[in-house]
């Protein structure tokens, strides 16, 4: 006998399933016609419980089918199959990455500072040390600390001082300059994005080549210094011109980028744009770094590329809620968190006081916001303009949660 249960079909917006009030009605006049088209329908009856599990279990193995099969157009990967997808053009998603911070290690001469080696910041956070060093007859060394957990967890300036575990020799650590933030690992929106612009990579002197190429993880050895964030310009006119406030020589491109060692550039960055940038094109940027033709014979030609390293920009928020009844007792550590994971680690990506009210919101059903404000030196505005040279950050320090 034919089961009278309707199958998934394809139309032109992709498969459609019926609902399971169809898929009740058909099983129950299976199981009807099965014993002799007799049966009590009701689905208070044993045929009728048989029936709603039945139904219940169509149904659900038709929503599993629905996803996969949603699944194989791009737009709407995510998970495993968005992977599968961007190998086949040869891309894996950036993973999570933690913050890196460069210190200078004081102590006495001789003293080796072994890889793991812990210290933690003001606000708690503990680092170890990515590489040991030993400390030079002047008492310091630098070394280089990445936080145990991954992320965009903000280190300003001076805050990373204390030796978690004390060693003999080892007397103190700080850090003249904020922490490079790490990320999270890339979203499905991210991967999608990255993957439909990555399309350009075989050709050459596009800005979506320069990206594609630079922002890649295939384009680095080492996996460690993946940038988390790449931002491509490019002046094609005749003469000096202003890009979004930057001044760009003639005819040239701007790739800045956010990368875990600003104080080390590395190499393949410069290679990656000098690769797919147009030949003639110029470069713009703080860090100049001279790229070797390999396919020559000695002597072999050497080209100077520019990029730059974004550099954090701090940014202080002050949010104001209503003191009622629907607040919890650590409001400002909630709500300091949820502004702290809402804000956009993208270079040049202006900051919008609107983007924290739905966090917040969420965070804390039934806040009453009276008001958030965002700036540099005080939060004062709305809004805070971005520079193409820098990505915004944000410390726990920097946030002010005022409850009137």
């Amino acid at each position: 006998m034919a089961s009278t249960v309707p199958p998934p079909a394809l139309g032109l917006t992709g498969y459609t399933a019926p609902d399971e009030a169809t898929i009740l009605a058909a099983v129950t006049a299976d199981i009807n016609t099965a014993f002799g088209a007799t049966l009590n329908p009701a689905l208070s009856s044993p045929q009728g419980q048989l029936a709603s599990s039945l139904a219940a279990i169509i149904g659900d193995k038709n929503n599993m089918f629905l996803g996969l099969t949603s699944q194989v157009d791009p737009a709407y990967a995510q998970g495993r199959m968005q992977d599968a997808i961007a190998r086949i053009y040869f891309l894996t998603r950036i993973p999570a990455t933690p913050t890196t911070v460069s210190c200078v290690c004081t102590g006495t001469a001789g003293t080796v500072i072994a890889t793991g080696a812990i210290a933690k910041d003001t606000l708690g956070n503990l680092y170890e040390a990515v590489s040991g060093g030993t400390i030079s007859g002047s008492g310091t060394v630098t070394l280089t600390f990445a936080n145990q957990i991954t992320g965009p967890v903000a280190c300003a300036a001076g805050t990373l001082t204390s030796i978690y575990v004390a060693q003999t020799g080892w007397d103190t650590i700080t850090n003249a300059a904020a922490g490079t933030l790490g990320r999270n690992v890339e979203t499905a929106q991210e991967f999608e994005l990255r993957r439909s612009q990555s399309v350009g990579i075989n050709s050459n002197g596009g800005v979506g080549t320069i990206y594609a190429a630079v922002a890649a993880p295939e384009s680095y050895s080492d996996t460690s210094y993946i940038p988390s964030d790449v931002l491509v310009l490019e002046n094609s006119l005749g003469h000096p011109a202003v890009v979004r406030g930057l001044t760009l020589a003639t005819n040239s491109v701007y790739v800045s980028v956010i990368a875990p060692d600003a104080a080390t550039p590395n190499m393949e960055v410069a290679e990656a744009i000098w690769r797919t940038k147009a030949t003639g094109c110029g470069t713009n940027g703080a860090t100049s770094m001279t790229v070797i033709d390999t396919t020559y014979a000695d002597p072999k030609p050497e080209y100077v590329t520019r990029f730059q390293h974004a550099a954090g920009l701090a940014i202080k928020v002050a949010v104001t809620v209503a003191s009622t009844s629907a607040l919890p007792s650590t409001a400002t550590s909630i709500i300091k968190s949820a502004v702290l994971a809402a804000l956009p680690v993208r270079i040049g990506a202006d900051v919008y006081a609107g983007i924290f009210y739905g966090p917040i919101a969420v965070a804390i059903p039934g806040v009453s916001i009276f008001s958030i404000l965002v700036g540099t030196s005080a939060p004062t505005d709305a809004s805070v303009a971005v520079s193409p040279a820098y990505y915004a950050t944000l410390a726990e320090a920097g946030i002010s949660v005022f409850i009137v």
